[in-house]
């Protein structure tokens, strides 16, 4: 059996990861300059923490999307006892100082057999690819740039973002969108000849299935991104 004719990519997890010195930066910034209730540096990274999984958990139920500049104005929030006081807060000057630390400490890899296997798929299956991913602190707008920073932006024909198009994984409206461009691109792929590829069983792997396509976990279990070259089933 061939390989799939079009590869549907999550980010985050999946493809990249975060470089731990971004974080670090990124707690010290708001450490210094929005903590006027002096939270330590472990409890700011802490409510970092907290309001990323609250914002995933609720774009993952409502199919919708919360932005960069609402989450970073939660960690405020949160941070100066639930103070609600945002008027000398600049949210672009903020976004572009995080954007700023973002590049200063670009993210990694998640595996390093990852551009292998996208060069591999491309050469040996004639396949296109793209990224469906769903944001959070960081906007679409920013990951093509870090996609182009580290070298993987030319193996997708497209990329689509929950912030851009506010939705999210698993709404089957998201998915729509990315077969929609799918079909664009070649009107003869068939839904079984689509795979999408990610590391969360409800948005990616369940967000999937509800449209009616393949699925495959990688990085959440024993599987990693090389199990994509096994052709399929």
């Amino acid at each position: 059996m061939p390989y799939f004719k079009h590869y549907s990519f999550d980010l985050w997890l999946t493809l990249i990861k975060s470089n731990p010195l971004f974080k670090i930066e990124r707690t010290q910034y708001f450490f210094d300059n929005f903590n006027s209730k002096n939270k330590t540096l472990d409890q700011v990274a802490l409510i970092f923490r907290q309001v990323d999984v609250m914002c995933n958990t609720i774009n993952e139920k409502t199919g919708k999307n919360i932005d960069a500049d609402e989450m970073y104005l939660m960690v405020i929030h949160k941070m100066n006892d639930f103070d609600t006081n945002f008027e000398a807060i600049d949210t672009e000057l903020l976004y572009q100082k995080m954007e700023t630390l973002l590049f200063k400490h670009l993210p990694i890899l998640y595996n390093n057999e990852t551009i292998n296997v996208l060069q591999h798929l491309k050469q040996n299956s004639n396949c296109t690819m793209s990224i469906l991913s769903n944001t959070g602190f960081i906007k679409g707008k920013t990951l093509r740039l870090v996609l182009k920073d580290i070298g993987l932006h030319n193996f997708f024909d497209f990329q689509l973002y929950s912030d851009e198009k506010q939705l999210s994984k698993p709404n089957p409206q998201f998915f729509n969108l990315m077969l929609k461009q799918v079909n664009i691109l070649n009107n003869k792929v068939q839904l079984n000849d689509i795979v999408h590829v990610g590391d969360n069983p409800k948005a990616d792997i369940n967000g999937a299935n509800l449209v009616g396509i393949n699925s495959i976990l990688i990085n959440s279990n024993l599987q990693t991104v090389s199990n994509l070259l096994c052709k399929k089933p």
